[in-house]
């Protein structure tokens, strides 16, 4: 990118990427792994930190080129994973990083009534990221493929149904100038019980925790399986997924950062070019130095 002042860092932290219509469980991903990344928890500390400041310039200049243009380039970032698995560190330490008037984050919880009489995707399109945003779900339209699957709340022809909706909805969305980054964050069974326990055990933490979560942790297998088969039905060319292990917190928040990175890179925003003869503006401008 030109004018780009990268920082001199090492590695490149992607997660594992999943190939289209791939097919295999996501219990082949290794949790506790750091895929492009060699060092420790201190270096992945001091690379989000470094990191930073590029995203944030790549940010602004995605705002300032196309914020309110007609056919703008846009970020969706998709985070999906089971409880515990970080979604709110990823949105606090590394969507937080960027100026809050760009970013747009939805939350997806269970539909409404009104919501509930209207195909999945009815609450979902209006929150695509207008040009120039960069758009976070936090949970998504992949809730209503992988609980419903879970709970046996729609067959497998309404859920390859939905599988075709989804792929249609993001091919759209990338045709109309929207780069879709997918992560699923992927912690083990193991590490979700420690992470549910401190919940448990810290009385400042006590609000995160619903006891909901543990009927969910008993469906374990159902849910790996429900990840595998939407994982391996829409990652596509035009959205593929990213399987981000998840059990260190450092290396999920700089995986999903430099991914991130990428996709604005792929973008490759500019400042745009003032519309206003800027001699004429300064020479305005000084006379104005005294005060009348």
């Amino acid at each position: 990118m030109s004018g780009s002042s990268a920082p001199s860092v090492p590695d490149h932290p992607v997660g594992f990427a999943v190939e289209p219509a791939w097919q295999g469980p996501v219990t082949q991903f290794d949790t506790r792994a750091t895929p492009g990344f060699s060092g420790g928890k201190a270096e992945g500390a001091e690379r989000l930190v470094a990191i930073d400041a590029e995203l944030e310039d790549l940010q602004e200049r995605l705002f300032a080129a196309h914020h309110g243009a007609e056919g703008g380039r846009s970020v969706l970032l998709v985070v999906q994973g089971m409880d515990t698995s970080g979604k709110g560190g990823i949105m606090r330490h590394v969507v937080g990083a960027v100026d809050p008037q760009g970013v747009d984050i939805t939350a997806f919880k269970a539909p409404t009534a009104t919501e509930k009489r209207h195909d999945f995707l009815w609450r979902i399109e209006p929150h695509a990221p207008a040009p120039g945003m960069i758009g976070v779900f936090d949970r998504s339209h992949y809730e209503d493929v992988l609980i419903h699957r879970v709970h046996g709340w729609a067959d497998d022809a309404e859920l390859a149904r939905r599988y075709d909706a989804i792929n249609e909805f993001e091919q759209r969305l990338v045709d109309a100038g929207t780069e879709v980054v997918k992560v699923m964050l992927h912690i083990s069974y193991e590490e979700q019980g420690e992470r549910l326990a401190e919940r448990l055990e810290r009385p400042d933490k006590h609000w995160k925790f619903n006891p909901g979560d543990i009927d969910e942790r008993v469906l374990w297998p159902a849910y790996m399986d429900a990840y595998s088969r939407a994982l391996g039905a829409t990652s596509t060319e035009a959205a593929p997924w990213h399987v981000v292990p998840a059990d260190r917190k450092w290396y999920a928040r700089i995986a999903v950062q430099q991914l991130l990175v990428d996709a604005l890179h792929r973008i490759d925003p500019q400042w745009p070019e003032a519309d206003f003869d800027v001699a004429e503006q300064v020479a305005r401008l000084e006379a104005t130095r005294v005060l009348a």
